[in-house]
């Protein structure tokens, strides 16, 4: 079984990360969404409410689960059998980013593989950090944020 586990903030998930978690679901066997901690970021939304909107957008998804690690994703890895790192890019300076990153992987953990995903045309300007800023002003949300939790960014983003 190939389990792909695809790691990030998520804070909040955008409908740019729920096309990647989609696809991928089609084509691996598990996915394991894995919600990092970082301690030096200050997010919106806690680790778990960003856990609790990432279930709840990909309930439908029956190949789905929701994980968070505080640590390297190589060593989040080392907890499954055949593990791939997913990872989504929208522009070429997020491809020299992830790929820097998978190469200090491949370094780290000889038996993780990295898979790279294009986003879908419509979501490659999209980012969390963009959503948290539309937030910030009352910004209509719902092209960028799953309908699921729409309402908790926007409050939470007026709350600012």
């Amino acid at each position: 079984m190939r389990t792909a586990i695809c790691p990030g903030s998520y804070d909040p998930i955008t409908l740019g990360h729920l096309n990647v978690i989609r696809r991928a679901a089609r084509l691996f066997d598990k996915v394991v969404v894995c919600v990092g901690v970082n301690a030096g970021k200050h997010a919106l939304f806690t680790l778990e409410e960003r856990m609790d909107h990432i279930r709840r957008v990909t309930a439908r998804l029956g190949n789905v689960e929701v994980a968070s690690w505080d640590g390297l994703q190589v060593d989040f890895a080392k907890n499954y059998e055949n593990p791939v790192l997913v990872r989504g890019l929208r522009t070429i300076t997020d491809f020299e980013y992830e790929f820097q990153m998978e190469m200090f992987n491949k370094r780290l953990n000889k038996d993780v593989e990295t898979i790279f995903l294009a986003a879908a045309e419509k979501y490659t300007y999209l980012s969390s950090s963009a959503v948290r800023e539309l937030a910030l002003y009352g910004a209509d949300l719902s092209s960028y944020v799953p309908y699921e939790i729409l309402e908790e960014v926007a409050e939470r983003g007026r709350a600012k």
